[in-house]
């Protein structure tokens, strides 16, 4: 078992930056893939980012390509997500989710621990 707790969320205007944070407990978690979502209001939740358990390999919604970074601390237990350039468009409840996946879990379903959200705000 996992679980998971999101912080680092806020305010930012357009253009700023926010990095955050999943920190997760449970044994399993060095074996885990990480996933990033969010869903914003009315909206189906949608990928944002992932990284495999090594940290090895990371894949990225064409959305974020470029604006965000997905790393983790294996000591600390804990994954993040560096996001660039803000947008109002990425303004949104965020969501780490974690599962033993075999490839890099772009999809929602696909994962079946999930933490309780951090609000991400981006004004104009």
């Amino acid at each position: 078992q996992v679980q998971l707790a999101e912080s680092g969320g806020g305010l930012v205007q357009a253009g700023g930056s926010l990095r955050l944070s999943c920190a997760a407990s449970g044994r399993a978690f060095d074996y885990y893939t990480i996933g990033w979502f969010r869903q914003a209001p009315g909206r189906e939740r949608e990928f944002v980012a992932a990284i495999s358990w090594s940290g090895g390999r990371t894949s990225y919604a064409e959305s974020m390509e470029g604006r965000s970074t997905i790393s983790k601390d294996d000591a600390k237990k804990t994954v993040y997500l560096q996001m660039n350039s803000l947008k109002p468009e990425d303004t949104a409840v965020y969501y780490c989710a974690a599962d033993s996946l075999a490839n890099m879990g772009t999809r929602a379903f696909e994962y079946n621990y999930w933490g309780q959200g951090t609000q991400v705000s981006v004004s104009s």
